[in-house]
Protein backbone atom coordinates (compact mmCIF):
# COMPACT_ATOMS: atom_id res chain seq x y z
CA UNK A 1 0.00 0.00 0.00
CA UNK A 2 1.27 3.47 -0.64
CA UNK A 3 -0.18 6.35 -0.82
CA UNK A 4 0.43 10.20 -1.53
CA UNK A 5 0.39 13.99 0.15
CA UNK A 6 2.57 12.23 2.94
CA UNK A 7 6.03 13.13 3.99
CA UNK A 8 9.12 10.57 3.49
CA UNK A 9 11.36 12.67 5.14
CA UNK A 10 9.69 13.80 9.03
CA UNK A 11 13.01 15.35 10.07
CA UNK A 12 12.32 17.91 7.40
CA UNK A 13 10.22 19.64 9.70
CA UNK A 14 10.13 18.18 13.22
CA UNK A 15 13.38 16.77 14.97
CA UNK A 16 14.45 15.99 18.12
CA UNK A 17 17.99 16.67 19.59
CA UNK A 18 19.35 15.49 23.29
CA UNK A 19 22.39 17.41 24.17
CA UNK A 20 24.47 18.57 27.68
CA UNK A 21 24.93 22.37 28.69
CA UNK A 22 28.38 23.56 28.77
CA UNK A 23 27.53 26.97 30.02
CA UNK A 24 29.45 28.27 27.28
CA UNK A 25 28.72 31.46 24.28
CA UNK A 26 28.73 29.71 21.05
CA UNK A 27 27.17 26.28 22.37
CA UNK A 28 26.26 24.90 18.55
CA UNK A 29 23.43 22.83 19.06
CA UNK A 30 23.00 20.52 15.67
CA UNK A 31 20.66 17.61 15.01
CA UNK A 32 21.80 14.42 14.03
CA UNK A 33 19.82 12.88 11.71
CA UNK A 34 20.12 12.40 8.17
CA UNK A 35 18.26 15.86 7.08
CA UNK A 36 19.22 19.55 7.83
CA UNK A 37 16.06 22.08 9.19
CA UNK A 38 16.19 25.01 10.05
CA UNK A 39 14.14 25.45 13.26
CA UNK A 40 11.09 28.17 13.88
CA UNK A 41 10.14 26.24 16.96
CA UNK A 42 11.96 25.11 19.75
CA UNK A 43 10.86 23.77 23.32
CA UNK A 44 13.88 22.93 25.41
CA UNK A 45 13.02 21.04 28.61
CA UNK A 46 15.54 20.29 30.91
CA UNK A 47 16.04 16.42 31.81
CA UNK A 48 16.72 16.81 35.52
CA UNK A 49 13.82 19.28 35.96
CA UNK A 50 13.98 23.30 35.28
CA UNK A 51 11.34 24.49 33.30
CA UNK A 52 9.99 23.90 29.80
CA UNK A 53 11.60 26.89 27.87
CA UNK A 54 9.89 27.89 24.45
CA UNK A 55 11.34 30.20 21.90
CA UNK A 56 10.18 30.77 18.01
CA UNK A 57 11.63 32.74 15.01
CA UNK A 58 7.78 34.98 15.03
CA UNK A 59 8.65 35.97 18.54
CA UNK A 60 12.34 36.03 18.22
CA UNK A 61 14.88 33.99 19.92
CA UNK A 62 15.13 36.61 22.89
CA UNK A 63 11.74 36.17 23.81
CA UNK A 64 11.14 33.07 25.95
CA UNK A 65 8.10 31.16 27.15
CA UNK A 66 7.44 28.52 29.61
CA UNK A 67 4.91 25.88 28.81
CA UNK A 68 4.55 25.59 33.05
CA UNK A 69 3.63 28.86 33.94
CA UNK A 70 0.72 31.52 32.91
CA UNK A 71 3.39 34.04 32.58
CA UNK A 72 3.99 36.20 29.56
CA UNK A 73 6.71 36.74 27.21
CA UNK A 74 9.99 37.95 28.73
CA UNK A 75 12.85 39.27 27.48
CA UNK A 76 16.17 37.19 27.96
CA UNK A 77 19.86 37.45 26.70
CA UNK A 78 22.40 35.01 26.96
CA UNK A 79 20.22 31.74 26.45
CA UNK A 80 19.05 31.02 22.47
CA UNK A 81 21.58 32.94 20.30
CA UNK A 82 20.02 31.81 17.26
CA UNK A 83 18.21 29.21 15.11
CA UNK A 84 20.69 27.56 12.43
CA UNK A 85 20.52 25.36 9.63
CA UNK A 86 20.78 22.27 10.84
CA UNK A 87 19.91 23.35 14.66
CA UNK A 88 20.46 26.50 17.26
CA UNK A 89 22.97 28.39 18.99
CA UNK A 90 23.01 28.71 23.05
CA UNK A 91 24.91 31.63 24.62
CA UNK A 92 26.36 30.80 28.62
CA UNK A 93 22.65 31.60 30.08
CA UNK A 94 25.16 32.89 33.37
CA UNK A 95 21.73 34.81 34.54
CA UNK A 96 19.35 31.92 35.11
CA UNK A 97 20.80 28.34 34.27
CA UNK A 98 17.99 27.09 32.45
CA UNK A 99 19.00 25.85 28.92
CA UNK A 100 22.74 25.60 28.76
CA UNK A 101 23.94 25.11 32.45
CA UNK A 102 27.29 23.32 32.38
CA UNK A 103 26.78 19.55 32.99
CA UNK A 104 23.07 19.29 32.53
CA UNK A 105 21.24 17.52 30.47
CA UNK A 106 18.54 18.36 28.49
CA UNK A 107 16.18 17.73 25.40
CA UNK A 108 14.57 20.17 22.92
CA UNK A 109 11.87 19.38 20.47
CA UNK A 110 11.71 21.62 16.86
CA UNK A 111 9.38 22.14 14.30
CA UNK A 112 10.27 23.96 11.07
CA UNK A 113 7.60 26.43 9.64
CA UNK A 114 9.99 29.01 7.56
CA UNK A 115 7.57 31.08 5.40
CA UNK A 116 6.48 33.69 6.23
CA UNK A 117 2.67 35.45 5.92
CA UNK A 118 0.75 38.50 7.03
CA UNK A 119 -2.48 39.11 6.65
CA UNK A 120 -4.18 42.68 6.63
CA UNK A 121 -8.25 41.49 7.68
CA UNK A 122 -9.60 44.26 5.99
CA UNK A 123 -7.58 44.08 2.54
CA UNK A 124 -8.38 40.86 1.94
CA UNK A 125 -11.22 39.82 3.78
CA UNK A 126 -10.15 36.69 5.38
CA UNK A 127 -11.05 37.05 9.01
CA UNK A 128 -11.25 40.15 10.97
CA UNK A 129 -8.42 40.17 13.11
CA UNK A 130 -4.99 40.89 11.51
CA UNK A 131 -2.25 38.37 11.33
CA UNK A 132 1.36 37.09 10.53
CA UNK A 133 3.61 34.66 11.09
CA UNK A 134 5.43 31.40 9.73
CA UNK A 135 3.93 28.89 7.90
CA UNK A 136 4.21 25.48 6.44
CA UNK A 137 1.73 24.10 4.57
CA UNK A 138 3.41 20.92 3.35
CA UNK A 139 4.37 20.63 7.24
CA UNK A 140 0.71 21.51 8.52
CA UNK A 141 2.56 23.66 11.26
CA UNK A 142 2.01 27.71 11.49
CA UNK A 143 3.45 30.30 14.14
CA UNK A 144 0.19 32.73 14.01
CA UNK A 145 0.71 36.11 16.04
CA UNK A 146 -2.45 38.55 16.29
CA UNK A 147 -3.64 41.24 18.66
CA UNK A 148 -6.74 40.95 20.33
CA UNK A 149 -10.21 42.98 20.00
CA UNK A 150 -12.59 41.84 22.94
CA UNK A 151 -14.82 41.13 20.35
CA UNK A 152 -15.64 37.87 18.76
CA UNK A 153 -13.15 37.22 15.25
CA UNK A 154 -11.52 35.14 13.00
CA UNK A 155 -7.66 34.94 12.08
CA UNK A 156 -6.05 33.71 9.16
CA UNK A 157 -3.43 30.98 9.77
CA UNK A 158 -1.84 30.42 6.54
CA UNK A 159 -2.14 26.58 6.93
CA UNK A 160 -4.56 25.92 3.93
CA UNK A 161 -5.74 22.89 5.90
CA UNK A 162 -7.98 22.77 8.71
CA UNK A 163 -6.14 22.79 11.89
CA UNK A 164 -6.21 19.24 14.27
CA UNK A 165 -4.55 21.38 17.55
CA UNK A 166 -4.50 24.57 18.01
CA UNK A 167 -2.27 26.17 21.63
CA UNK A 168 -2.90 30.02 21.89
CA UNK A 169 -1.17 32.12 24.66
CA UNK A 170 -1.12 35.70 25.42
CA UNK A 171 2.07 36.48 25.81
CA UNK A 172 1.75 40.68 26.35
CA UNK A 173 0.51 40.07 30.44
CA UNK A 174 1.05 37.22 32.46
CA UNK A 175 -1.64 35.31 34.42
CA UNK A 176 -3.05 33.42 30.93
CA UNK A 177 -3.36 30.29 30.44
CA UNK A 178 -1.69 28.23 27.38
CA UNK A 179 -5.53 27.16 25.93
CA UNK A 180 -5.60 24.81 23.85
CA UNK A 181 -8.38 23.46 21.03
CA UNK A 182 -8.49 19.86 20.06
CA UNK A 183 -10.57 18.32 17.46
CA UNK A 184 -10.96 15.34 18.90
CA UNK A 185 -12.03 17.15 22.41
CA UNK A 186 -15.32 15.66 23.32
CA UNK A 187 -17.66 15.65 20.61
CA UNK A 188 -18.08 19.36 20.42
CA UNK A 189 -14.64 20.32 20.66
CA UNK A 190 -15.31 23.85 19.46
CA UNK A 191 -16.83 24.20 22.81
CA UNK A 192 -14.18 22.66 24.36
CA UNK A 193 -10.75 23.72 25.76
CA UNK A 194 -7.36 22.47 27.65
CA UNK A 195 -4.41 24.10 29.31
CA UNK A 196 -1.43 22.82 28.58
CA UNK A 197 0.24 24.61 31.73
CA UNK A 198 -2.25 22.70 33.83
CA UNK A 199 -3.73 18.93 34.67
CA UNK A 200 -7.20 19.85 34.84
CA UNK A 201 -9.68 17.79 32.17
CA UNK A 202 -11.26 19.67 29.40
CA UNK A 203 -13.88 22.21 30.25
CA UNK A 204 -16.65 23.75 28.57
CA UNK A 205 -16.55 27.59 27.54
CA UNK A 206 -18.45 29.07 24.03
CA UNK A 207 -16.11 32.60 24.57
CA UNK A 208 -13.11 30.74 24.23
CA UNK A 209 -13.28 29.54 20.39
CA UNK A 210 -16.69 31.73 19.98
CA UNK A 211 -18.02 28.23 19.77
CA UNK A 212 -16.61 27.61 16.24
CA UNK A 213 -14.58 24.89 14.21
CA UNK A 214 -11.73 26.43 12.85
CA UNK A 215 -11.45 26.09 8.88
CA UNK A 216 -9.16 26.11 5.89
CA UNK A 217 -8.40 28.97 6.05
CA UNK A 218 -8.95 31.04 9.72
CA UNK A 219 -9.54 29.83 13.12
CA UNK A 220 -11.72 31.57 15.51
CA UNK A 221 -11.79 33.57 19.40
CA UNK A 222 -14.19 34.66 21.66
CA UNK A 223 -14.45 37.28 23.59
CA UNK A 224 -12.74 35.45 26.76
CA UNK A 225 -10.30 37.80 28.30
CA UNK A 226 -7.60 34.72 28.08
CA UNK A 227 -7.41 34.41 24.49
CA UNK A 228 -8.74 37.28 23.09
CA UNK A 229 -8.15 40.74 25.49
CA UNK A 230 -8.54 44.12 23.66
CA UNK A 231 -5.01 45.11 22.94
CA UNK A 232 -2.92 42.23 24.20
CA UNK A 233 -0.70 40.15 21.77
CA UNK A 234 -0.95 36.66 21.19
CA UNK A 235 0.97 33.32 19.79
CA UNK A 236 -0.35 31.03 18.24
CA UNK A 237 0.83 27.41 17.31
CA UNK A 238 -1.19 25.70 14.83
CA UNK A 239 -1.49 22.20 13.25
CA UNK A 240 -3.00 20.59 10.58
CA UNK A 241 -3.01 16.67 10.28
CA UNK A 242 -0.43 15.48 7.17
CA UNK A 243 -0.36 11.63 6.18
CA UNK A 244 2.55 9.80 7.25
CA UNK A 245 3.98 13.11 9.28
CA UNK A 246 1.70 13.92 12.47
CA UNK A 247 -1.69 12.82 13.67
CA UNK A 248 -4.29 14.41 16.06
CA UNK A 249 -6.26 11.89 18.13
CA UNK A 250 -8.11 10.44 20.33
CA UNK A 251 -8.41 7.11 22.15
CA UNK A 252 -10.16 5.19 25.51
CA UNK A 253 -7.74 3.81 27.87
CA UNK A 254 -8.31 0.15 29.22
CA UNK A 255 -6.66 0.32 32.27
CA UNK A 256 -4.86 -2.68 31.59
CA UNK A 257 -0.89 -3.54 31.10
CA UNK A 258 -2.46 -5.25 27.15
CA UNK A 259 -3.29 -1.31 26.49
CA UNK A 260 -5.06 0.39 23.87
CA UNK A 261 -3.33 0.28 20.35
CA UNK A 262 -3.32 3.50 18.83
CA UNK A 263 -3.05 3.68 15.11
CA UNK A 264 -0.82 7.04 13.56
CA UNK A 265 -0.53 5.60 10.21
CA UNK A 266 3.52 6.18 11.28
CA UNK A 267 6.21 4.79 13.36
CA UNK A 268 6.03 7.92 15.84
CA UNK A 269 9.14 9.90 17.43
CA UNK A 270 7.21 12.02 19.42
CA UNK A 271 3.36 11.33 21.27
CA UNK A 272 2.20 13.90 24.13
CA UNK A 273 -1.07 13.13 25.45
CA UNK A 274 -3.85 13.98 28.02
CA UNK A 275 -6.42 12.67 30.13
CA UNK A 276 -9.40 14.57 29.25
CA UNK A 277 -11.31 13.24 31.97
CA UNK A 278 -8.85 13.48 35.32
CA UNK A 279 -7.31 16.36 36.60
CA UNK A 280 -3.71 14.40 35.59
CA UNK A 281 -0.26 15.70 34.02
CA UNK A 282 0.68 15.58 30.10
CA UNK A 283 2.78 12.96 29.29
CA UNK A 284 5.42 13.41 26.76
CA UNK A 285 7.62 10.51 25.46
CA UNK A 286 10.31 10.38 22.57
CA UNK A 287 12.30 8.45 20.74
CA UNK A 288 15.55 10.12 21.49
CA UNK A 289 15.56 9.57 25.03
CA UNK A 290 14.33 6.29 24.31
CA UNK A 291 16.32 4.50 21.70
CA UNK A 292 14.33 1.26 22.38
CA UNK A 293 11.13 -0.42 23.28
CA UNK A 294 9.09 0.31 26.00
CA UNK A 295 9.28 4.08 26.02
CA UNK A 296 8.68 5.12 29.67
CA UNK A 297 11.45 8.05 30.31
CA UNK A 298 8.37 10.87 30.27
CA UNK A 299 8.37 14.09 30.95
CA UNK A 300 5.20 16.85 31.83
CA UNK A 301 4.48 19.93 29.81
CA UNK A 302 2.74 21.31 32.32
CA UNK A 303 5.28 20.85 35.68
CA UNK A 304 9.16 21.60 35.66
CA UNK A 305 9.86 18.43 37.39
CA UNK A 306 12.64 16.16 36.40
CA UNK A 307 12.24 13.38 33.78
CA UNK A 308 10.51 10.23 35.43
CA UNK A 309 11.17 6.62 34.65
CA UNK A 310 8.78 4.18 35.28
CA UNK A 311 8.64 0.39 33.55
CA UNK A 312 5.33 -0.68 35.95
CA UNK A 313 2.75 2.44 35.14
CA UNK A 314 4.31 4.55 32.13
CA UNK A 315 5.63 1.95 29.62
CA UNK A 316 4.63 2.53 25.47
CA UNK A 317 5.32 0.43 22.88
CA UNK A 318 6.28 2.95 19.56
CA UNK A 319 5.35 0.54 16.41
CA UNK A 320 5.88 0.68 12.72
CA UNK A 321 1.85 2.49 12.38
CA UNK A 322 1.19 3.92 15.98
CA UNK A 323 1.77 3.16 19.65
CA UNK A 324 0.51 0.79 22.24
CA UNK A 325 -0.04 1.53 26.06
CA UNK A 326 1.65 -1.55 27.64
CA UNK A 327 0.40 0.16 31.19
CA UNK A 328 -1.90 1.33 33.80
CA UNK A 329 -1.45 4.80 34.53
CA UNK A 330 -4.25 7.64 34.99
CA UNK A 331 -2.87 9.70 32.74
CA UNK A 332 -2.21 7.75 29.97
CA UNK A 333 -4.65 4.74 30.24
CA UNK A 334 -6.81 5.20 33.18
CA UNK A 335 -10.00 2.59 31.93
CA UNK A 336 -12.92 4.07 30.10
CA UNK A 337 -11.44 6.96 29.82
CA UNK A 338 -10.68 9.32 26.73
CA UNK A 339 -7.81 10.58 26.19
CA UNK A 340 -6.23 13.34 23.44
CA UNK A 341 -2.52 13.25 21.84
CA UNK A 342 -0.69 14.90 19.23
CA UNK A 343 2.14 12.64 17.36
CA UNK A 344 4.83 13.23 15.14
CA UNK A 345 6.39 10.67 12.63
CA UNK A 346 9.92 8.92 12.85
CA UNK A 347 8.69 7.49 9.61
CA UNK A 348 5.72 6.76 7.52
CA UNK A 349 4.50 3.63 7.85
CA UNK A 350 4.52 3.28 4.07
CA UNK A 351 6.27 5.89 1.71
CA UNK A 352 5.51 7.52 -1.32
CA UNK A 353 7.08 4.37 -3.30
CA UNK A 354 5.50 1.86 -1.51
CA UNK A 355 8.61 1.26 0.63
CA UNK A 356 6.84 0.23 4.45
CA UNK A 357 9.20 1.52 7.80
CA UNK A 358 10.50 -1.36 10.22
CA UNK A 359 9.52 -1.79 13.76
CA UNK A 360 11.77 -0.52 16.22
Amino acid sequence: MSYTNGLDNPELYFQTVLYTGDGSDGNAITFDGDEDMQPDLVWVKGRGSVYNYVVDSVRGVTKRLNTDSSDGETTTTDTVASLDSDGFTLDDDATNNWINYSGNNYVAWCWKAGTSFSNDASATSVGTIDSSGSVSTDAGFSITTLTGTGANGTIAHGLSAVPAMIIHKEISADGDNWHTYHHKNTSEPETEFVRLNQVYGTGDEDTMWNDTAPTSSVYSLGTHGGNNESGQTYISYLFSEKQGFSKFGSYVGNGSADGTFVYTGFRPAFVLCKNIELSKSWFLLDTKRDTFNPVNNYLTPDRSNAEGVDDSTVATDFVSNGFKLRATNDGQNESGDAFIYMAFAEAPFVNSNGVPCNAR
